[in-house]
């Protein structure tokens, strides 16, 4: 299969044509291969090039799962795969081998995907750019200068790019919405806990983060959460479970919905016009098919959630760099990781140990305001960002210029953490690109546990604005 027929096709049709034996596995992932050399030395998304695993896998023998062939790429980052590192963008983890899969990579395994490669990550996942003093930076492939969005920008630009149509993404404060919004695609932020984080970690960074994936189609999202979604033993907390499968709900009508227009993020900041824009025609598609839109203002106090989701990061960043040390036998120093993360231990070390409680206490507080909210609005929408994909450098995590990065980043995303700290099923739909030819998200979610509403509307939304024939660099 030559890559221009490889890249029309989304995880599911692939699998498909393997089913009916029109394509061998083998040859879609010397296919994945030949477009990962052909198209990342331009766009900097692949961190480790595990070719002759992937190729072993076929030679051993694939499970007759749903994605049976189909080329797949993780993070590096909060999935371990056996035999390899999970680098995190960080130098001082590189040599750092997992000794087993993690529960989700095994779910991949066993759903028949091939992976071949690891996509790079900001170190520790710390930021909403993928630019670190170890990989560089990661580019848009609609546009070489800009940001691919962060921390699951490896995975973003390489789908984007046609190297895979599905890649493994993870959401601690946006990063998979992120750089969906940034490069054009789909990207589905499950409910807190919907898939497994475990054995190796019981949650990531105190509830905030949770793992997917980042596609082109809505179909591949739903059913790779299908082949994924569930607790498992030991997990401190699981989702309500699902109904039904969420492939099903695709397909089917959403019905009226009562929609809030958040136009405005809690923290007030400034947004650009075209991500505006964005939204306020988004609202009107909503309109025009039939759901009831008005505008309205998300409930809480962004600088008491903030300062909480801060003392949550910094504290979980710091104890992951400080339980580095001891593996190594050696105490790690700000030099030996990048200046973003180092002002987390900074922050860390002038904590009170009474500040980490306060902090859940806040973001459970805020579930409840917004579980009051959903009791009227089955959906709210928003830009996913406040800007449109900014020139890469302004986000760093190497910066000697902390002040402007962190402002940086609070123009950039003001709109996504706010489902992080509640644990809600948030998602980025490609909705607009701008005249310069740079795409747009728009950000939809639910109430806890609701994924079905989200994948029905957004099922109803790629049919009445299809988007999967825009292809980057085509």
């Amino acid at each position: 299969m030559d890559f221009d027929t490889y890249r029309q096709h989304d995880a599911t049709a692939l699998a498909r044509l393997v089913a009916q034996g029109e394509v061998s596995a083998e040859q879609l992932l010397e296919t994945a291969i030949a477009a990962a050399e052909q198209e990342n030395p331009a766009i900097n998304a692949l961190s480790q090039k595990l070719y002759d695993h992937g190729r072993a896998a076929l030679s051993d023998g694939l499970p007759d799962g749903p994605f049976k062939g189909v080329p797949f790429l993780l993070k590096d980052a909060s999935a371990d795969l056996a035999g390899t590192p999970t680098i995190t963008g960080a130098r001082v983890l590189a040599d750092q081998i997992a000794p087993a899969d993690s529960t989700l990579v095994e779910r991949y395994k066993a759903a028949g995907l091939v992976i071949f490669g690891k996509t790079t990550t900001p170190e520790f996942a710390l930021a909403a750019s993928t630019e670190t003093s170890l990989t560089g930076a990661t580019r848009n492939p609609w546009d070489h200068s800009r940001t691919a969005g962060g921390s699951s920008g490896g995975s973003a630009t390489a789908v984007a790019a046609g190297i895979v149509p599905a890649a493994h993404a993870s959401d601690e404060g946006g990063s998979i919405r992120i750089p969906a919004s940034c490069c054009g695609l789909f990207g589905m932020k499950p409910t807190r806990a919907r898939t497994p984080s475990g054995p190796r970690v019981g949650e990531g960074w105190g509830s905030l983060a949770v793992q997917h994936v980042l596609t082109r189609s809505v179909r591949d999202s739903a059913a790779l959460l299908d082949a994924t979604q569930g607790g498992a033993p030991g997990d401190p907390y699981w989702a309500p479970p699902r109904v039904r499968p969420y492939v099903d709900e695709v397909a089917t009508d959403p019905g009226r919905l009562r929609v809030a227009l958040q136009t405005l993020p809690p923290s007030g900041q400034p947004i650009d016009p075209a991500c505006s824009q964005a939204a306020q025609e988004a609202a009107h598609l909503l309109a025009t098919l039939g759901h009831e839109v008005e505008e309205a203002t998300l409930p809480g106090d962004w600088g008491i959630l903030g300062e909480a989701l801060w003392i949550l990061v910094a504290s979980n960043v710091s104890r992951t760099i400080e339980a580095i040390g001891p593996a190594q036998s050696r105490t790690l120093g700000a030099d030996d990781v990048d200046a973003v993360s180092w002002s987390a231990v900074e922050a860390s070390r002038q904590m009170r140990v009474e500040d980490y409680p306060r902090a859940l206490a806040e973001i459970h507080a805020q579930s409840r305001r917004m579980a009051a909210f959903h009791a009227r609005y089955d959906v709210v929408i928003s830009p996913t960002l406040g800007q449109p994909p900014q020139p890469l450098g302004t986000q760093r995590t190497d910066t000697d210029d902390l002040a402007t990065y962190r402002e940086a980043l609070a123009r950039f995303s003001p709109f996504t953490q706010m489902f992080n700290v509640t644990g809600q099923p948030s998602m980025s739909l490609p909705l607009h690109w701008t005249d310069a030819g740079l795409p747009i998200g728009v950000m939809a979610s639910a109430d806890f546990g609701r994924e079905d509403i989200l994948f029905r509307l957004a099922g109803q939304i790629e049919q009445a604005q299809p988007w999967f024939h825009r292809l980057a660099g085509a």
